[in-house]
Parts: C-alpha cells; sequence; structure tokens
C-alpha cells in the first residue's frame, strides 16, 4: 500500500494528519485499504501487508505498528522504487498494489479472483480504456515477474513496467464498470468520497459536537460546530481549519 505521498493538493487538511490518516466516513483512509485488502487475504498481518511511508511518517507509524509491514523511505522512492524496496520481503510472491488515499466502490476480492497472475492486471473505474497515466486506478494486481527486477530507487511503475508490459502484450486494462472513485486528492474530491459513504448526510467524527448546523459537511473527530454555526460544504479539521468546498 502506498501511503508515503505529502498531500500537497489537500493542504491545508494535511497539515492536521497525514493524507492516509484523514478519515473518510469515520475511518481513515489506510484503514478503509486494508479492510478492502482484508476482504481478498482473509485477514491481514504483517506478513501479508507492507505500507510505504516518507510523509507524516511518525503518526502513520503509531498508528500502523503491529498490524503491518512498515517500509519508511529516507527519500521518496515513487510507485515502482517503493515496490522495489520490498522485493526481499515479498519474496517470490505477487502482489496487489493500492494506493492508500484512493476510495472507490471496485469488488476486489473478485476482481482477484479471475486474475490469472502471469500478466499485470490494471483494475480501473469505468469502461476498460487505453493505457494512460491519468486512469482511475483501483488496484493494480502484479505478477513477481514485474516486480523482481525493480529497483529501490526514485522511479514510477507507468514507465518502469506497464507500459513495457503494454508493448509486450503482457499486460490487461480491466474495467469494473460505473463504480464510485475518488482520489481523495483535493478537498473537492476528498469531501465528495465522505458524502458517498453517508448517502449525502453530514459526516461526524467520534467525540464532535454538533451544536449549530452543518449540511454535506464532515466533522474531523473531537472537532466542535458552535450554536451560532451553520456549515454547508465545508470540512472541520480543528478548531483552526476549516475549508469550504464550493
Amino acid at each position: 500500500m502506498l501511503a508515503a505521498g505529502g498531500g500537497t493538493r489537500l493542504l491545508p487538511l494535511t497539515r492536521v494528519r497525514p493524507k492516509a490518516l484523514c478519515p473518510v466516513g469515520g475511518v481513515p483512509l489506510v484503514d478503509r485499504s486494508l479492510d478492502l485488502l482484508s476482504g481478498v487475504l482473509g485477514g491481514v498481518s504483517v506478513d501479508q501487508v507492507a505500507v510505504n511511508l516518507h510523509h507524516g511518517r511518525e503518526p502513520l507509524e503509531d498508528h500502523l505498528t503491529g498490524r503491518v509491514h512498515l517500509s519508511p523511505e529516507e527519500t521518496l522512492l515513487g510507485t515502482a522504487g517503493a515496490v522495489g524496496r520490498l522485493r526481499t520481503w515479498l519474496s517470490g510472491r505477487d502482489a496487489i498494489v493500492l494506493n492508500a488515499d484512493h476510495v472507490s466502490g471496485v469488488d476486489l476480492p473478485a476482481v482477484v479472483d479471475t486474475w490469472d497472475r502471469e500478466r499485470v492486471r490494471l483494475v480501473v473505474a469505468g469502461s476498460p480504456p487505453d493505457l494512460d497515466p491519468l486512469l482511475r486506478l483501483c488496484a493494480a494486481l502484479m505478477p513477481w515477474w514485474a516486480i523482481r527486477d525493480l529497483a529501490a530507487e526514485p522511479s514510477g511503475l507507468f514507465h518502469t513496467v506497464w507500459a513495457p508490459a503494454a508493448s509486450r502484450g503482457v499486460l490487461e486494462v480491466r474495467g469494473v464498470g460505473d463504480v464510485p472513485w475518488f482520489d481523495c486528492g483535493t478537498p473537492r474530491s476528498y469531501l465528495a468520497a465522505n458524502l458517498w459513504t453517508s448517502g449525502g448526510a453530514t459526516v461526524v467524527g467520534a467525540g464532535a459536537r454538533l451544536a449549530g448546523s452543518a449540511e454535506r459537511s464532515v466533522l474531523w473527530p473531537d472537532t466542535e460546530v458552535r450554536p451560532d454555526e451553520r456549515l454547508v460544504s465545508a470540512i472541520r479539521a480543528s478548531d483552526r481549519v476549516t475549508v469550504l468546498v464550493r
């Protein structure tokens, strides 16, 4: 699971907590991804799931230690470098690569069950398009042969693995139909993901106090909407950080 990014497009929310710990539907993004993998693996363990870390490393370590294998990076390695750094840990195993900040309605167990484990399979929301850097990626299913030569140096999977595999006819782009998909990279998409989980209702985090009114909004844990306040399409991350999405 890729969770090392700085979340600069999600500022100022990521000044309060790392992007992978931002809650969607009251659940940190990284935990939503772990739940998705649990449906495939029958649970998750330190031996089954690895998470790379860089920005926001300390709070993520506190949150994840003992639950998954942690792969901290002193320098950001990119998507391919992050997987390459895990070659020894993977030890010949195939891998499912997820972005911790993506939320979708994909039925991942069903997609994995039909994977031949010979070709790279990119699972995307929508109809199967041509290979493109802007794919709405839900997951990348990667056989060991596509991982074994990756180096732990800054590089991306698109140019290092996926484009060469496509040219050799060993990459499949599998569309999963019109499922909801959010990259949670901006306040707008982050709010949309929350409202999808709640059916459009305001999401009130644990310990949050709603004395005023809040419509189509997100209240992070332990925040407050005062009696004289009315929030509409807003994200309240702390007493000092509220983002209005317009």
